[in-house]
């Protein structure tokens, strides 16, 4: 983590106003909450729905050293390290990427519709077989939490993998420009945030602001079978020549998956003459991890290496997560968030399940989907097999319109399908129907918190 004198750090953050009695008192990490502050941080008091400035006594009093200070908010204390700014935000993130500018580590940045989280896993886990690596925390991947995962880099890391989220345009270009990637990757594009966006062409142009911060000598790795991708990256290359590496099913990429056999357990797949298993259900994690696999190489990792690390394979929370109850049926929690594409690969990955009675699906609101809402929905709901599935419950006010196309594709009067408005009614019909060797899948955007389900099933 950073570790500098606190006259370097006003320089770095771009501040002023430090008394010269405090230069050479020197901090050890940053931190923006006063209840997480380690002995010699740096408090940095964001402005958001509480105003961190009002908590800067509780941070230095629980071992801060010193503090930033927004210049706008008045009655700073007295006899406190303040280092003045004009925003706290802004000098959050020039702050990290003065510090990334001064390491010599190697770093990977993803962005994405989907699976940004669970290609950054494959990647840690992958790279670590040969390099200190060092990868953002859980899902540190905002304005906010972008910086804080750079500033917790160490000068020994070899590698840094970096996931950047957005919600409007401009974001991914800034976190690119801090971070610096030697190697930018985007999974795909899909329907998230056209609330905001308004279309997939937007959401790919946002998308592939990632490659406005790339060192001179980057890699971008994207999906080839993405025509937003392709096309607009051949016009981009024209103007400003880089190398890029195609991931995908068509033929034409420069890596894909032949040979995929997927099972209950995970996949296997060939990539020329190397074979790798990912110990992952669902076959679209296949594609994932071809991005792994050509970052890995852009680092110079022997596919014998990529391999072990896909068998080494741990994930971040709640993305495909298999929890088995102690009543005898298996819990597959991908609660983290929802899209229709996501959604869509996790009630496949449920169909490959073998050695279960029952199949249970249980879908929330896929949230920020624009107009169209109302008809994602329902198209999942169109194309859930019956044969396949074998009990559909909804939850919330978007859901019910899966429910409602679902139910003309399941036999009538079954009680298969049912739609609910109340978590805890969702609860008990759950805990009266689940049986011994059943699975269930929880599935839904962040904002309905599917996952809070979990300790009552337990």
């Amino acid at each position: 983590m950073i570790c500098r004198k606190l006259k370097v750090i006003e320089q770095m953050a771009g501040g002023h106003g430090l008394s010269s009695r405090y230069d050479e008192l020197e901090i050890r990490g940053v931190t923006i909450d006063s209840r997480n502050v380690t002995k010699g941080n740096l408090f940095v008091p964001i402005v958001r729905q509480l105003n961190g400035h009002d908590y800067v006594q509780e941070a230095i009093a629980g071992g801060a050293v010193a503090s930033l200070w927004q210049t706008s908010h008045p009655n700073p204390p007295q006899d406190v390290p303040l280092i003045f700014v004009e925003d706290s935000l802004e000098a959050l993130q020039q702050l990290a990427a003065a510090y990334r500018r001064e390491l010599p580590v190697k770093v990977i940045g993803i962005t994405g519709s989907n699976g940004k989280t669970t290609t950054k896993d494959m990647i840690n886990s992958v790279a670590a077989t040969t390099y200190r690596v060092h990868k953002t925390a859980g899902n540190l991947n905002s304005q906010i939490g972008v910086p804080l995962t750079l500033l917790q880099i160490s000068d020994n890391d070899d590698v840094a993998v970096i996931e950047m989220g957005m919600s409007e345009r401009g974001q991914i270009e800034r976190l690119s420009r801090m971070c610096r990637p030697d190697t930018a990757i985007i999974t795909m594009i899909g329907v998230s945030h056209l609330s905001s966006l308004g279309s997939r062409e937007n959401i790919a142009e946002a998308k592939l602001e990632i490659v406005s911060g790339m060192t001179d000598e980057g890699v971008l790795i994207y999906s080839g079978d993405e025509p937003l991708l392709v096309n607009r990256i051949e016009e981009l290359q024209r103007s400003k020549p880089f190398k890029a590496v195609r991931f995908g099913e068509r033929p034409s990429n420069d890596i894909r998956a032949e040979t995929v056999e997927t099972d209950s357990e995970g996949s296997s797949f060939t990539v020329g003459s190397a074979k790798y298993r990912i110990p992952l259900l669902g076959a679209h994690n296949v594609q994932n991890a071809l991005a792994a696999a050509a970052a890995a190489s852009q680092l110079g990792i022997p596919a014998d290496k990529i391999a072990e690390g896909f068998q080494a394979l741990t994930l971040t929370g709640m993305r495909m997560e298999k929890i088995m109850s102690p009543h005898g049926f298996l819990i597959i929690n991908d609660a983290w968030n929802a899209s229709p594409i996501s959604m869509a690969a996790a009630i496949d990955a449920m169909k490959q399940l073998e050695g279960f009675s029952r199949r249970v699906l249980v879908l929330g609101d896929m949230l920020e989907l624009g107009e169209q809402e109302e008809e994602f929905h329902r198209d999942i709901g169109r194309n859930i097999d019956p044969d396949a599935i074998d009990f559909v419950f909804t939850i919330g006010s978007l859901g019910k319109y899966i429910a409602l196309e679902a139910e003309k594709r399941f036999p009538p009067g079954g009680g298969r399908v049912r739609s609910f408005e109340d978590k805890e009614e969702l609860v008990k019909e759950l805990k009266c129907s689940l049986k011994e060797r059943d699975a269930i899948l929880l599935k839904g955007s962040r904002g309905m918190q599917l996952e809070t389900i979990v300790p009552f099933l337990l």
